[in-house]
């Protein structure tokens, strides 16, 4: 188990570092000249130079890059802005701020969205999935699969301006969403996100019904679950016992590269709803031609992904004993 995760772990390693040489290249090697973007309409080609001398850009594409490399790695004291500490992604073009403080600042609102939406979705999608499972071929069944069916055919950038429009500025039944810290005010921060969670769990509730309940399904025609049935044991103790677990797999497969993807910014439902997280981040860097802070915000968003893969790896064995990590 170990030597897995330590080959893992060091596989992901691997995978950030060419990651990221493919995203410093494809932004500052292949676009016009960052300069341009950071001088604006008073460039004159002194002030242009100094920007080049200063970010480094006056080197070869490939130094620029081992430098941007040591920085994330151990920091840096050469920035015009102050010193930079590790992992230090350079300081943002539109603000002059610290991207790594600029993604953290950012990070509690995702992370708020993200655990919030994911209860929901997995409660309501799980539940309705082993429900249609259980009542397979009978109205209840049905009704789940063709519900879940619809929903997943919609999308956030129509069912959040709609709930907004209902439940925020015609029924006043809730506020207008917001984030609040937790530590300052639990019950505002609730109510505040209400409606981002429903909104963004609705979708994936849906797509959780539909995979739950075709894989407890394909679970109950496995061998060791017929063999049980076969041997006497109850329906629901089967169900629960046996099918249930190994159902898991492609559920929590699937969960760790959405959570992972969440994490690295909700992109649509923050910008819908307008809370400042690293998805609304990522658009506002995009508007601004802001390159430090959008190669900031994608190799955040892939670390996440790389980081609950592994998680979801080392679970493998403890859901299901069939497993055997070698």
């Amino acid at each position: 188990m170990l030597r897995f995760l330590v080959r893992r772990i060091i596989g992901a390693v691997v995978i950030l570092f060419l990651l990221s040489i493919v995203t410093f290249v494809l932004f500052f090697g292949v676009p016009r000249d960052p300069a341009l973007l950071m001088c604006g309409k008073t460039c004159n080609p002194d002030s242009i130079a100094n920007i080049h001398h200063v970010l480094g850009l006056d080197k070869p594409i490939t130094e620029q890059y081992w430098i941007f490399l040591h920085n994330l790695v151990a920091g840096s004291d050469q920035f015009a802005q102050g010193p930079c500490p590790a992992p230090c992604f350079g300081y943002s073009y539109h603000t002059n701020d610290l991207v790594w403080s600029t993604l953290m600042d950012r990070l509690p609102t995702t992370v708020s969205l993200t655990l919030g939406a994911a209860v929901c979705f997995l409660v309501v999608g799980l539940g309705t999935g082993l429900l249609a499972a259980w009542r397979r071929g009978t109205l209840v069944d049905k009704t789940a699969t063709a519900g879940a069916m619809v929903i997943s055919s919609l999308q956030i950038y129509f069912i959040g301006p709609l709930a907004l429009a209902i439940l925020v500025y015609q029924t006043h039944w809730f506020d207008k969403p917001a984030y609040n810290e937790f530590t300052g005010d639990p019950l505002s921060w609730f109510t505040g996100l209400i409606i981002p969670w429903v909104v963004l769990s609705t979708i994936f509730a849906a797509q959780y019904t539909r995979m739950a309940r075709s894989a407890m399904i394909e679970q109950l025609q496995e061998e060791h679950v017929r063999t049980a049935r076969a041997k006497g044991m109850s329906r629901s103790y089967v169900f629960f016992r046996y099918a249930w677990r190994g159902s898991l797999i492609p559920i929590v497969t699937i969960f760790g590269i959405d959570l992972g993807s969440l994490l690295g910014g909700a992109i649509i439902t923050e910008y819908t709803f307008g809370l400042p997280g690293l998805g609304q981040l990522a658009v506002q860097s995009v508007f601004f031609s802001d390159l430090p802070l959008l190669l900031g915000v994608m190799l955040f968003a892939a670390t996440m992904i790389l980081v609950f893969n592994i998680v979801v790896d080392a679970t493998y064995a403890f859901i299901d004993p069939r497993v055997r990590l070698s």
